[in-house]
């Protein structure tokens, strides 16, 4: 029952028991009973002035209570000219002007780190109380490469993306530098905040690529300079000597001149084109421009055939070749090409070691396709993260597919 509910029953009993006693004065005191009924309308009056004074606040208490309910913060009283209510009126209605600003101040806090959020360059992704996706800013969608309405409320171990995979091992207080594809490279760190007394975990992925590509275009840029000034001095000497050397052709027997001729042409070649590559390679990023031709791919294979014969003899290793029946040409810087063929081969044979097949393979339908394969051992992680690295050599320690 509420509170006014039992005053008014209070009154209603005292009341009645008055009556019930100015009744039995009623026959014999007359003047008693006129008084007692004045006492009984005085006990009416100082009522109904009692319950105004202390129901009145428990009813600004209601009202206030249901605006607080209804998350109303505007909604304040005024003083109704009753010291203590009016102290009671100026107490709530401060309180309820500190709420608003507080809240009106949290939300603008919430609304700027919300636009500071989607505005960062650097990914951050905030996770739920079960480390599911709740609030993912665009920078991080376009780095796990999906929109940001497949990504919501998903664990990222349950994302297709090979980055969300390595995200998802972080633990708390975790900072970690993520490599895919030797090519792109991220800085993540995983912390966690407090809302409303709750742990939230949050992740923040910087984008390293574009710095360290750019150091390491300065670094390279040296070597390549040095490099280029070692090789243009050297190349010079190498092919006046197998130019002497070739002048002994007339020596050797007509069945072993033409490979002698052909295989020293060859050498004094890409001597030549290296020599062009280097003069003209003026840093690691920015490679020289390609001149375009037209190359025929078949009669550049049997060139790099012979360049690398008789290393491949060596170690033992069979040069095999799968060419389509039709013509295959396409619009290629011919020195440039022939460099990053070479070094496949290079790189096919060093991987075989001894004793093995290179197969080289050229299809023209549906689409031209040069494919080159090594009778060779799989690539060990380690050495695929870094495989487009510049300069990057590594031991060849490879792990056996099974």
């Amino acid at each position: 029952m509420k509170l006014q509910y039992r005053f008014i029953l209070f009154i209603f009993l005292i009341v009645v028991l008055f009556v019930l006693l100015s009744a039995q004065l009623l026959p014999e005191h007359k003047w008693l009973f006129l008084v007692s009924e004045l006492v009984i309308m005085l006990i009416i009056v100082v009522s109904v002035h009692l319950y105004r004074i202390f129901i009145l606040p428990v009813n600004l208490i209601s009202a206030g209570v249901e605006s607080i309910k209804d998350r109303d913060f505007n909604t304040t009283f005024l003083k109704v000219g009753q010291r203590e209510i009016d102290d009671l009126i100026d107490i709530y209605n401060e309180m309820i002007r500190r709420i608003r600003n507080e809240r009106l101040s949290r939300e603008e806090q919430q609304y700027f780190l919300e636009k500071l959020i989607e505005a960062s360059p650097a990914g951050i992704i905030i996770l739920d109380f079960e480390n599911r996706i709740q609030t993912i800013n665009p920078a991080a969608v376009n780095t796990l490469d999906c929109s940001d309405t497949d990504l919501i409320g998903k664990s990222l171990d349950r994302i297709d993306n090979s980055l969300a995979a390595q995200l998802a091992m972080l633990k708390s207080g975790d900072s970690k530098i993520i490599s895919l594809n030797g090519l792109q490279k991220y800085k993540c760190q995983k912390a966690h905040f407090i809302d409303r007394g709750f742990s939230h975990h949050f992740i923040v992925i910087e984008e390293l690529s574009d710095d360290i590509i750019r150091a390491e275009k300065n670094a390279y840029g040296k070597v390549v300079r040095m490099m280029s000034h070692e090789v243009n001095n050297s190349i010079g000497a190498i092919n006046s000597i197998l130019n002497t050397v070739l002048q002994f052709k007339t020596q050797l027997s007509a069945e072993d001149r033409a490979d002698y001729e052909e295989a020293l042409t060859v050498a004094i070649e890409r001597n030549n084109n290296l020599n062009n590559f280097m003069s003209n390679y003026a840093d690691i990023i920015r490679l020289p421009k390609p001149n375009r031709e037209t190359v025929e791919l078949k009669n550049l294979l049997d060139r790099l055939k012979v360049l690398t014969g008789a290393d491949l003899r060596q170690r033992n290793i069979r040069w095999l070749d799968e060419y389509s029946k039709s013509s295959f040409t396409i619009q290629a810087d011919i020195e440039q090409l022939e460099l990053v063929l070479l070094n496949i081969i290079k790189n096919a044979a060093e991987a075989i070691e001894n004793d093995g097949e290179i197969t080289v393979i050229t299809a023209s339908d549906p689409e031209k396709r040069l494919i080159i394969r090594d009778t060779g051992p799989d690539l060990s992680p380690e050495t695929a993260e870094n495989l487009f690295t510049p300069l990057f050599s590594p031991e060849i320690k490879r792990v056996v597919s099974s």
